[in-house]
């Protein structure tokens, strides 16, 4: 494969990443020296050793962001937003760095990274013009015999642990809020993509975040980061992406300090195709809701339901297109599609299509690994998938699709909500009342009408059900920082 980014440039940019723990302001390495290696999922090579912070690191982030609270929380909300714009305005500036980097970590195409750098900068920015309209109320009580003061105060130092699958957005999409309401921070990111999030946090320092606002505590061992902080009575906030299994442990750990929780988890969207819908429209909305990020998202459409009467026609015209994609690795000019993450996720991925065919489906294109090294898999289209499928069970996160059939409105209902997930959904019809009546009848956090990517930085992003708590983006985002504090005050005419 014809690789477009001189290696050369690929070895400067390694070598510009932070390689050691953000620790009050300052990198560093491990208390014990130990180190992890970050590997590119499309060959299986080391791209660069990172240390691997400890418990006693992990206590010694917090340490420093516990210090830096009070004076960050009566830091003006003017200078708190200029750092964020400043840092929108690097990341922007930085834009190839952060996409190629992310492509080197990941394996996504250098489109898709640039895509990511775009949408993941954008939380700075929105945030930025947040930070300044985070309002309390001021108001005369019912009986008119005091004033109400409300007010909204930072919940103090924060643990937010990101994905492997977003290395920047997730990243911005949880320290931009946390910047706005004054929050001091302990970021882990996923120790497969590491890189991204050292870079990132270089540039927040960059902007002029003060020393021990952020800290960046990069490990071999998730559990020895969170543990010791999740019993640690200064943290007070934990935010996490990641997949419901984990997420339910961290919400217990959390529980012993009744600890402020969001929790972005886990996903089974639907995409609905009724049979008034313009068929040309939705394959290229599958492609896309499908497609993004390889189908390692969350929000990846992951059980294509298909009214009986058209569903032939959109499967082959949705088989066609996905059987077009080229694989290879995502530094390439021609690549589509870049690899999964690990050898693990591939195996796990064909382990539900071999599933899935064994029971009756049919792979109309794709259905297999891809020879040779890294971990590619093949961009999959499976047709006559029974309701009763693992497949459908399960969130795939790989390039695979699943297509079922249902005969009317309510079937469809029914086989969306057929799920203990309710992250996304997407439905395709021309009628807008039945896009509004369905809407309001499937549980799930987020609906596309006719569209195939919904995400956006000023809108709110999260779940219901297993999918999680708590909301990401829009006004909402900054709200899960703060806390909301009363102040009864007598009333002034009568004192």
């Amino acid at each position: 494969m014809t690789v477009s980014i001189p290696a050369l440039t690929e070895l400067e940019l390694l070598d510009s990443v932070p390689k050691g723990l953000l620790i009050g302001g300052q990198w560093r390495n491990a208390s014990d020296g130990g180190t992890f290696d970050v590997h590119d999922p499309a060959t299986g090579e080391v791209l660069a050793t990172l240390a691997s912070a400890t418990s006693d690191d992990a206590v010694a982030a917090l340490d420093a962001a516990d210090a830096a609270q009070a004076s960050w929380a009566r830091t003006a909300p003017r200078a708190r937003a200029e750092i964020l714009r400043r840092a929108f305005d690097l990341v922007t500036e930085r834009a190839e760095d952060f996409a190629l980097l992310m492509t080197l970590e990941m394996g996504k195409p250098l489109a898709e990274s640039r895509g990511e750098v775009t949408y993941g900068a954008e939380f700075l920015r929105w945030f930025s013009e947040e930070t300044v309209r985070d309002y309390g109320r001021y108001l005369t009580s019912p009986e008119g015999k005091n004033k109400i003061l409300v007010q909204h105060k930072p919940v103090g130092p924060c643990l937010l642990i990101t994905p492997w699958n977003f290395p920047l957005a997730m990243a911005t999409r949880k320290v931009a809020p946390a910047v706005a309401a004054g929050c001091t921070m302990v970021l882990k990111p996923a120790k497969l993509t590491p890189l991204t999030a050292q870079y990132f946090a270089q540039t927040m320092l960059d902007a002029g975040l003060p020393a021990g606002v952020l800290n960046v505590v990069a490990s071999s061992s998730a559990s020895g980061i969170s543990g010791p902080l999740l019993k640690d009575s200064r943290l007070r906030k934990v935010s996490f992406t990641g997949s419901t299994p984990v997420g339910k442990r961290l919400m217990a750990d959390a529980a012993g300090n009744v600890l402020r929780t969001s929790m972005e988890l886990g996903g089974n969207a639907p995409f609905i195709v009724f049979e008034d819908a313009d068929l040309d429209n939705a394959v290229e909305g599958a492609m896309a809701a499908k497609m993004r990020n390889m189908g390692e998202a969350c929000t990846a459409a992951n059980r294509f339901l298909v009214q009986e009467s058209v569903a032939a026609e959109f499967t082959a015209k949705f088989a066609a297109a996905m059987g077009t994609l080229a694989t290879g690795r995502g530094t390439a000019p021609a690549t589509q599609v870049g690899p999964l993450i690990d050898a693990g996720a591939r195996d796990d991925v064909h382990a539900l299509v071999s599933a899935a065919v064994d029971a009756g489906a049919t792979a109309i294109t794709g259905g297999a690994p891809v020879d040779g090294p890294g971990y590619f898999y093949q961009p999959t289209v499976l047709g006559n998938v029974p309701n009763d499928a693992e497949i459908l069970r399960q969130e795939i996160f790989g390039p695979v699709a699943p297509v079922t059939t249902f005969t009317t409105e309510d079937d469809a209902i029914r086989l969306a909500n057929a799920s203990e997930y309710g992250l996304a959904s997407y439905l395709y019809s021309r009628d807008f009342n039945r896009l509004l009546r369905v809407a309001e009848q499937i549980d799930f956090g987020m609906v596309g009408f006719n569209a195939g990517i919904i995400s956006n930085a000023a809108a709110p992003f999260g779940g219901v059900k297993q999918s999680g708590l708590g909301r990401e983006g829009g006004t909402e985002g900054i709200t899960e920082y703060t806390t909301t504090q009363y102040i009864g005050i007598n009333d002034p005419h009568t004192g």
